[in-house]
C-alpha cells in the first residue's frame, strides 16, 4: 500500500485500539498487545499479510472502546513480527498510510473499522519559502532542546541536524524524542509537511521552557543541599571544639539558653516555677551541646514551654444555639441535653464555677464519646480526649521523672499540650477499664486531676511545676460502675445513657446513620434507598444492641451490596425494603418475643427489662393432680422463686373469689415455667404476672393476649413500683399489646415513655393485684370450676439473660 493508493474509495480492514500509543506513517515501533480482541486483530493480520488500521484512544482506562472513544484519524500498518511473553504479545508494525476513521464494527472475534485512506503528507499550503525557514527554525530549536537533553545519544543528534528535506527532519524528530501521545496524535492529524513543521516548532519551544525551568530548580535545589552541608560541617567543627574544651564555661553561639529564658519570662509563671526554669535553661548553658544531659534538659524545656500555659478559647454563652447543636447531632438523650444545658446555663451566670465533672454511664454504642464531641462543640471549645482503658502504670497519668531514659510527660500534660488551651473539654475515655498492679495505682493518681479542690495545682512527675487543670471540663465515659473505686466515683455527677428504644434507633438510622454510611461508600441518595419498614426489620431482626454500633454496621453492609448492584449491573439505584432484606443479609437472626395469639388459660404475657432493651416474657402455669407440690423452670432466679410462692399464697387468700378449689395446695401440683429456659432470670416485676398465671390456671378462666404486665407484690396484694418502664412499654409496643399493666407509683415516669408508645397503647395503673385481675381475666358466662387433667411440662431454651 502506498501513496498512489485509491484514497476515494472506503475500505474495511481489522482494526487495533491502541492506549497511549501513536505511530506515524514510515514509522518502525515495537507495542505490547493484551487485549483478547487485538490479539486476534494483530494474528489475523500476521497470518493473513494483510494490514490492519491503529487509532489512539482518547481515555486509556476504557476496557471496550467505540468509535466515541477513539482518535478520528490513525495509521495503517503492516504487522512484522509477534513474539509472546506471557500473556503479553510482543509486536514490531512498520506504518503505511494515513486513513480516517468512518465507521467501526464490534465482532465476537473483534473489531472492524471502515477507513477513508488520507495523503500521508497531501500537496503544501504554505509557500516554498515559508516551508525553508520553518525548516531551519525547527532544526534550531532541536539544537537547543538537545543542549538540555544530555542523554540524547550522538548518533540520532547527528542524524537528525544531517537531515537535507522538511519531511525528513519532520520524521526523524518525531520518531525519536519522547513525546506525549497527545502531541504524537496532533502531529499525526497535521495534514501537509508545513504544518507539521509548525506544529513541532512549537512543542519543542514548549519543551524547552520546561527543560530550562526544571535546570533551574535543580541548581537551586542542589545549591541548597551544599549550604546545608557546609553548615553541618560547622556545626560539627563547633562541637569538636567545645568537646576538647572539656567541660569549661562556653557560651553556644546559636543562643538558646538565652532565647530560653527569654520565652520563660514571658509565660508569667509564679516566682518559683519561674526560678525553675530559668534555672534548668541556665545548667543548659554551660553544657557542651549534645550531651545526654543537655538533650534531657533542651527536650524538658521544650515540652514545658510547649503548653498552652496562657492560651484561652472563648466560650460559647448562647444557650438556645447550644441546644441546637445538641438536637443537631444527636436524637433523644433528654437527660443529657438538660444537664449540659443546665450547665452551659450556669457558666454565663457564674463563669468562676469549677469542678463540674460529669461522668456518662452506659453500654457499649450508645453515644458517650459523641455526646462528648457535641459538648466542646456546643461550648466552642478544643476537645481532646484520652483513653484509659488498660491504663496501669501510676506513671501514665502523672508522668516520669525526667532522669529516666526515655521519660514522658503523663497523658494529662500530653493533652492539654495537643489541645492548644488552658479550658478545653477532655473526655477521660473507658475510666473504668483502669486496672492497678506493682507499678502503682492510676485510680488513685486521678483523685487530684478530678478534684477541683487540688488540680488548680497539677504536678506532673515530669514537669515539676504546678499546673492548673481547674479550667478544664472534664468528662469521663464508662461501661458500669461496679470497678470504679468509690472516693473516684464520688468526684463525679452520674448520667447515665440507657440503651436507645426501638423507635429512637429507627431515628437515629434515618436522620444521621444512613446519610454517614452513604458519604463512606461514596454513594448518593438517589442511588441508595431504603424504606421505613427495612430500617424496622433491621432493627428488630438482625441487631439486637443497646446501641446503634450494629445497625450502623448493617447499613453499612447495604451500602456495600448497593455499590457492587451499581458497579456490576450499571444500575442507576438500588432500593431496600422489608421484603427483600433477607436477599442481601441473610436469615433473620432475631425472632420476635413470644406473644400469645389468643386468650387462653394459664399462659400471661409478662414484660421484662435486658441490657439491649425491654422484651416479652410470657409465664405460662401448669396444673397437675398431686400433693402440693411447686415446680419452678426456666433457669429462675432467687427473687423469682419467691415472687412465685408468694403468688401462691395470695391465690390461697383469693380462692374462694374465683371459684378455686381450697385443698388445691394439698391436691394439686403447680409447676411455673418461663420459655427460653436456657436465659437467666431474676427481679421481683414478675409476681402480678405469676398471680395472674396462677389464678387462670386454677379457675379455668382465660387471660388476655392483648394485655401484658409488670410489677412487684406483696402478701397483702399490693402492686408496688418496678424499673426500666421505658423499655419494657416500648416491647410491648413493638410486640403488638394494646393494654400495658403497670404499678399506680409508676405513673410519673410515663414521662420517659416515647409518644409513640403512649398513643398506641391503653395504661391501666394498678394499685391492688384485682386491679391486675379484673382486667387481665376474661369472664365467662355461666362458668364452671375446671376440670383439671394432668399434663406433661415442657421446657425450652433461649439465649439473652433478662431482668423482671
Amino acid at each position: 500500500m502506498s501513496e498512489k493508493t485509491n484514497i476515494k474509495k472506503n475500505i474495511i480492514m481489522d482494526f487495533v485500539p491502541t492506549r497511549d500509543l501513536v505511530v506515524f506513517p514510515n514509522m518502525t515501533v515495537y507495542f505490547d498487545v493484551g487485549r483478547n480482541f487485538s490479539v486476534r486483530s494483530i494474528k489475523n493480520a500476521m497470518e493473513k499479510d494483510i494490514p490492519v488500521f491503529l487509532a489512539a484512544q482518547k481515555d486509556v482506562n476504557v476496557e471496550k472502546p467505540e468509535k466515541k472513544d477513539c482518535y478520528s484519524i490513525g495509521t495503517v500498518v503492516r504487522v512484522k513480527q509477534i513474539v509472546r511473553t506471557g500473556n503479553v504479545y510482543r509486536v514490531l508494525v512498520e506504518g503505511v498510510n494515513r486513513a480516517k476513521l468512518v465507521n467501526l464494527f464490534e465482532h465476537k472475534y473483534g473489531y472492524e473499522a471502515e477507513i477513508k485512506m488520507m495523503h500521508n503528507y497531501p500537496r503544501e499550503k504554505f509557500e516554498k519559502m515559508e516551508v525553508i525557514a520553518l525548516f531551519r527554525e525547527a532544526m534550531s530549536a532541536f539544537e537547543d532542546y538537545a543542549k538540555l537533553l544530555p542523554r540524547m545519544p550522538q548518533e540520532l543528534y547527528s542524524q537528525i541536524l544531517g537531515s537535507k528535506t522538511p519531511i525528513e527532519l519532520f520524521e526523524s524528530i518525531a520518531f525519536n524524542i519522547s513525546l506525549s501521545f497527545q502531541d504524537r496524535q496532533a502531529l499525526l492529524e497535521a495534514s501537509t509537511v508545513g504544518e507539521k513543521l509548525a506544529m513541532l516548532l512549537k512543542i519543542l519551544s514548549r519543551e524547552i521552557n520546561v527543560l530550562t525551568l526544571e535546570q533551574q530548580i535543580h541548581d537551586q535545589v542542589r545549591t541548597q543541599i551544599e549550604d546545608n552541608q557546609r553548615e553541618y560541617y560547622i556545626r560539627e567543627q563547633i562541637k569538636a571544639l567545645q568537646h576538647e574544651l572539656d567541660g569549661e564555661a562556653a557560651e553556644s553561639d546559636d543562643g538558646d539558653p538565652d532565647k530560653y529564658i527569654e520565652r520563660i519570662k514571658k509565660l508569667g509563671l509564679d516566682e518559683k516555677s519561674e526560678e525553675k526554669l530559668v534555672s534548668e535553661a541556665k545548667r543548659l548553658a554551660h553544657m557542651p551541646i549534645g550531651s545526654q544531659e543537655a538533650v534531657v534538659i533542651t527536650n524538658y524545656l521544650d515540652t514545658v514551654l510547649s503548653l498552652p500555659w496562657n492560651s484561652f478559647t472563648k466560650d460559647r454563652t448562647d444557650v438556645k444555639k447550644a441546644a441546637k447543636i445538641l438536637d443537631a447531632d444527636h436524637y433523644g438523650l433528654k437527660k443529657v441535653k438538660e444537664r449540659i444545658l443546665e450547665n452551659l446555663s450556669v457558666r454565663a451566670l457564674a463563669p468562676d464555677v469549677k469542678g463540674q465533672i460529669l461522668c456518662l454511664v452506659g453500654p457499649p454504642g450508645v453515644g458517650k464519646t459523641s455526646v462528648a464531641k457535641s459538648i466542646a462543640r456546643a461550648l466552642g471549645r478544643n476537645f481532646v480526649r484520652v483513653s484509659l482503658g488498660g491504663v496501669k502504670d501510676e506513671s501514665d497519668i502523672r508522668g516520669h521523672r525526667k532522669t529516666y531514659v526515655g521519660s514522658m510527660p503523663g497523658r494529662i500534660i500530653n493533652a492539654m499540650k495537643l489541645c492548644g488551651s488552658m479550658n478545653p473539654v477532655m473526655l477521660l475515655d473507658e475510666i473504668d477499664k483502669m486496672s492497678n498492679d506493682f507499678r502503682g495505682d492510676p485510680s488513685s493518681a486521678m483523685l487530684e486531676v478530678l478534684d477541683s479542690e487540688q488540680n488548680n495545682a497539677f504536678r506532673d512527675h515530669y514537669i515539676e511545676i504546678p499546673f492548673d487543670l481547674s479550667e478544664v471540663l472534664f468528662i469521663t465515659t464508662a461501661n458500669t460502675l461496679d470497678t470504679v473505686q468509690a472516693p473516684l466515683l464520688d468526684r463525679m455527677e452520674v448520667i447515665e445513657l440507657s440503651s436507645y428504644t426501638r423507635e429512637e434507633k429507627y431515628n437515629i438510622a434515618k436522620k444521621h446513620l444512613v446519610k454517614k454510611q452513604l458519604a463512606n461508600h461514596g454513594l448518593t441518595a438517589s442511588m441508595f434507598k431504603i424504606s421505613n419498614d427495612a430500617l424496622y426489620k433491621l432493627i428488630d431482626s438482625y441487631t439486637k444492641e443497646a446501641g446503634v454500633r450494629n445497625l450502623e454496621r448493617a447499613i453499612g453492609k447495604l451500602c456495600r451490596k448497593a455499590a457492587r448492584e451499581i458497579v456490576e449491573n450499571d444500575v442507576k439505584s438500588v432500593s431496600f425494603n422489608a421484603s427483600n432484606l433477607s436477599k442481601y443479609l441473610g436469615h433473620e437472626k432475631y425472632l420476635p418475643d413470644l406473644v400469645s395469639a389468643e386468650d387462653c388459660v394459664g399462659c400471661v404475657n409478662g414484660l421484662a427489662w435486658t441490657s439491649v432493651g425491654g422484651v416479652i416474657m410470657p409465664l405460662e402455669v401448669l396444673v397437675l393432680d398431686g400433693k402440693g407440690k411447686i415446680e419452678l423452670t426456666g433457669s429462675l432466679g432467687d427473687v423469682m422463686k419467691e415472687s412465685a410462692r408468694i403468688a401462691v399464697s395470695y391465690c390461697r387468700s383469693i380462692a374462694d373469689k374465683y371459684g378455686i378449689s381450697s385443698d388445691f395446695y394439698e391436691k394439686k401440683d403447680l409447676h411455673i415455667h418461663a420459655p427460653e429456659g436456657a436465659v437467666p432470670k431474676d427481679g421481683p416485676s414478675a409476681g402480678v404476672t405469676m398471680i395472674t398465671a396462677i389464678v387462670s390456671a386454677l379457675s379455668g378462666l382465660k387471660v388476655r393476649s392483648d394485655v401484658a404486665m409488670t410489677g412487684e407484690i406483696t402478701l397483702t396484694g399490693k402492686v408496688l413500683a418496678i424499673g426500666g418502664l421505658r423499655e419494657k412499654t416500648m416491647a410491648a409496643y413493638k410486640a403488638g399489646v394494646k393494654t400495658c399493666v403497670i404499678p399506680f407509683a409508676n405513673k410519673g415516669d410515663l414521662d420517659e415513655v416515647e409518644d409513640i408508645v403512649k398513643m398506641n397503647v391503653e395504661f391501666i395503673f394498678a394499685k391492688t393485684i384485682d386491679d391486675v385481675l379484673d382486667v387481665a381475666l376474661v369472664e365467662e358466662k355461666n362458668k364452671k370450676r375446671l376440670s383439671l387433667e394432668l399434663m406433661p411440662a415442657k421446657k425450652t431454651r433461649g439465649r439473652k439473660k433478662v431482668t423482671v
